[in-house]
């Protein structure tokens, strides 16, 4: 046996690992998907304000769920000041993690140029494309309609930014 050699861990180990570590971050999931319920129903409740103190610690922790229905809130101006500039961040960060109804809600904010500088079509294209290809029901019709807008150079342009983003978003469809 070569004496320099460094001891390697089994696969059986590296699986009790890896099945450990995912025990164990059960109960923070656990809690991150009843806080994320919880305000919902506040939501529901209108009570606003309550809901997004439960989840601005969800959503500064990376939780696209609850970032998304910040962005909502400040779209809507739902419990807080409407502000499109903030809502577009909100929804950009989900949209970044996959979120199929953060990219609708940032496309339409391409789309017609809220809270930016000016429209974008062939981004807000490619948003509603890769909010279809992530199971947006609504995102086809969006994508239908912005297209008759649109002439083929920025369609093939859109397309060639959704070659760049859906390996990553979505390695599986």
């Amino acid at each position: 046996m070569n004496k320099t050699a460094k001891p390697t861990r089994s696969l059986a180990a590296s699986l009790c690992a890896a099945s450990l570590a995912a025990v164990l971050l059960l109960p923070a999931v656990a809690h991150a998907n009843g806080a994320l319920e919880q305000a919902r129903d506040l939501m529901e409740a209108n009570k606003f304000e309550e809901a997004r103190k439960l989840m601005l610690p969800l959503a500064r922790s990376g939780n696209a769920d609850a970032e998304e229905l910040i962005g909502v809130m400040y779209a809507l101006g739902l419990g807080v000041e409407k502000d499109d500039r903030r809502a577009f961040e909100w929804y950009l960060r989900s949209s970044l993690k996959g979120h199929p109804g953060a990219q609708s809600g940032l496309a339409w904010y391409y789309e017609v140029g809220r809270g930016l500088p000016a429209p974008d079509k062939v981004r807000a294209h490619m948003w509603y494309t890769l909010s279809s290809i992530g199971g947006d029901v609504d995102a086809p019709d969006s994508l239908a309609s912005i297209e008759q807008r649109m002439t083929r150079a920025e369609i093939n342009e859109s397309l060639e930014l959704v070659a760049d983003y859906k390996p990553w978003l979505y390695p599986f469809r």
